[in-house]
């Protein structure tokens, strides 16, 4: 059975009846895993284990946005409340050595609890740019101002990651920090031109090499003032793949967003024929899933190519 090109999330600790049937009728390209599907460590490896025996494959992709700092979904089993992004790109800006290294071990040491309870997807890292004025729900999750900070910083996160088996995920393509509001509640608009787009915001993504990459529900206006960028096909086609040159998978992010107008199916649909190769749902309602899943189409064979390297990646 050929994929369904989206990511789907759980409603609690154990697959129920409806996401079991889920699983079995039809096969979402992976799971997103939330706060409210983890209690402990033994339980959260059981409900992994279950979904992979389903599924029959020991490599199916389980994500998981642990970020550290405000975005932990492993808080009830690990503390990792200090350490977000700025935390580390505030100790690089003071000791690039020191930081470097510390930030090193910090990784390495998340991939070791991932790898255990067969999490091999982390939504990290975050690559937008710090301003004076970036929305609160954003600003600790950023590393700095400085691109430099930036690149570098994403560069040895998406390394580490890579050593230890754990795909990246860099996020929230073309860039998202200079969004006033939060994209949760209503759609930002960002009214820079392309040029200083392409030489602050845009330039934190150039030459990546993360498998994955998110987009922001993001409209800017100068560059299309019709479509936010994950529903947008001249930001996918003509920023996202041929200025910043980005060559992996791109996943939407959630759809369920407020800043997305339509319903969730149309939000999907729409971010998929825009150029997402695959889209998020984040809500864990099984009803909404299954809705999508009768909708959404397969994925398309860039996105099967894209996915055998992630698995050949994981060996």
């Amino acid at each position: 059975m050929v994929k369904k090109a989206i990511i789907i999330s759980l409603s609690g600790y154990k697959l129920t009846k409806t996401e079991i049937n889920i699983f079995k009728k039809y096969i979402p390209w992976g799971v997103i895993l939330f706060k409210r599907n983890i209690k402990d460590f033994c339980q959260l490896k059981k409900l992994i284990l279950s979904i992979k025996k389903i599924t029959r494959d020991k490599k199916y992709p389980i994500l998981i946005d642990e970020e550290g700092g405000d975005v932990s979904r492993l808080q009830n089993i690990i503390n990792n409340k200090k350490f977000s992004q700025k935390y580390f790109g505030e100790i690089f800006d003071l000791n690039q050595r020191f930081g470097s290294n510390i930030y090193k071990y910090y990784l390495k040491e998340i991939c070791i609890n991932l790898n255990f309870l067969g999490i091999n997807i982390n939504t990290i890292p975050v690559l937008d740019r710090l301003y004076k004025f970036t929305h609160k729900f954003l600003k600790s999750r950023v590393y700095s101002s400085k691109i430099k900070t930036i690149k570098t910083l994403s560069n040895i996160c998406i390394d580490v990651c890579k050593l230890n088996k754990i795909a990246t995920v860099i996020k929230h393509i073309p860039g998202h920090g200079l969004s006033k509001i939060d994209s949760h509640k209503k759609l930002p608009v960002v009214n820079k031109d392309l040029k200083y787009l392409i030489k602050n915001d845009f330039k934190c993504f150039k030459k990546t090499k993360s498998l994955f990459a998110m987009t922001a529900h993001i409209l800017y206006k100068k560059i299309d003032s019709k479509n936010c960028a994950t529903h947008s096909p001249i930001i996918i086609r003509n920023i996202i793949r041929k200025k910043i040159g980005y060559k992996g998978v791109i996943i939407s992010d959630d759809i369920s967003m407020k800043s997305l107008k339509h319903d969730i199916t149309k939000n999907a649909l729409k971010a998929l024929r825009a150029g997402c190769n695959l889209t998020l749902y984040c809500q864990g309602r099984s009803a909404e899933s299954l809705k999508l899943l009768k909708k959404i189409p397969p994925i398309d064979e860039f996105t099967k190519k894209k996915t055998s390297e992630f698995y050949k990646f994981l060996r």
